[in-house]
């Protein structure tokens, strides 16, 4: 009877544990993110639409980029609340929304710093920009298929939601790795991990290494031309750097916390399940950071549109005067 009652106690710590985390941690984390990347992410969306007149390839993967940061940024104030406050998420359809969202976010961003580095490297290759895949109409088309391919890797989850939805009476929103259903969570938490973001990152580090070596040998060739394609390499090297950091911590926590479900030897109630999702709890807001950082690409990457919507932001710092 007492190691009954020792071992309830240590569960309603660790549980009050996570609710601390989440109303300390997860809400102003939530809260800090939207209120920094919300206005860069809606500032380059803006800039796209009625500044540019002329749109490359890079800018259709930047513009998508963004409007995919921009749209989730939007379901962070709802889940910051509702921490803050120690709720649940009680609208069904909100909550499949929201994981949705998160989730083709998540994946769409490194797709689509994929092409943006493939760009990168194809300028260096060809400075005419006369490769079939440097032309706007090659971008919108890979564009397509990109969101196809995102929406296909995510569909399961959506049948994931329902089914614990409905299990749970329509009334208990959980996160994914907390999902049950006919569904394998941890071979589809695996697959998706795999190709939703090693097999991007993998692209994106090859492409890393294509640059280092396409400007070493440019640079035995003619010392003078490879200098002005030193920023790219810094920038694409940057962007896996990016993924590779904020990525991995939730990737490895969210398969360990799925595949804690079962009942491991030796692993009990508190000091391993609950410790293993209030690591998975810290890695969330990490993973969601790249929202923020990824406007900095956008001014790096587009010389005419940073030059440009500065030249509009003066003017209108100056009507407003």
């Amino acid at each position: 009877m007492l190691l009954l009652k020792m071992a309830s106690h240590n569960a309603l710590n660790c549980t009050v544990i996570h609710k601390e985390l989440q109303k300390y941690y997860l809400s102003p984390s939530y809260a800090i993110e939207f209120c920094v990347g919300f206005p860069g992410n809606l500032l380059v969306v803006l800039g796209y639409i009625f500044c540019l007149p002329h749109w490359q390839s890079y800018n259709i993967y930047l513009f998508n980029l963004a409007m995919s940061d921009l749209v989730f940024l939007c379901t962070l104030p709802r889940l910051s609340y509702l921490y803050a406050n120690g709720q649940k998420e009680t609208h069904s359809y909100a909550c499949i929304i929201n994981r949705y969202v998160l989730h083709v976010n998540l994946y769409s961003s490194i797709l689509f710093m994929v092409w943006l580095c493939m760009d990168r490297f194809l300028l260096i290759k060809h400075p005419m920009r006369d490769h079939f895949l440097q032309k706007p109409q090659t971008a919108l088309i890979v564009t397509g298929l990109s969101w196809m391919a995102v929406n296909v890797e995510v569909a399961p989850m959506i049948s994931l939601m329902f089914q614990d939805l409905q299990h749970g009476n329509w009334s208990f929103c959980r996160d994914f790795a907390s999902l049950k259903g006919s569904v394998n969570a941890l071979g589809y938490s695996l697959g998706l991990t795999f190709t939703g973001y090693i097999a991007p990152l993998l692209a994106l580090c090859g492409f890393t290494y294509q640059i280092a070596h396409l400007l070493h040998v440019q640079e035995r060739a003619l010392q003078n031309r490879a200098k002005p394609y030193k920023r790219p390499l810094r920038v694409v090297a940057s962007a896996a750097a990016m993924f590779l950091c904020l990525y991995t911590p939730y990737h490895i926590l969210r398969n360990i916390k799925i595949a804690s479900r079962d009942n491991w030897p030796g692993l009990d109630l508190c000091t391993g399940k609950y410790y293993i999702e209030g690591l998975y709890i810290l890695t969330r807001p990490l993973a969601f950071l790249h929202s923020v950082i990824n406007p900095v690409f956008y001014f790096v990457m587009g010389d005419k549109f940073r030059d440009i919507l500065f030249t509009k932001l003066r003017m209108l710092v100056r009507k407003t005067e």
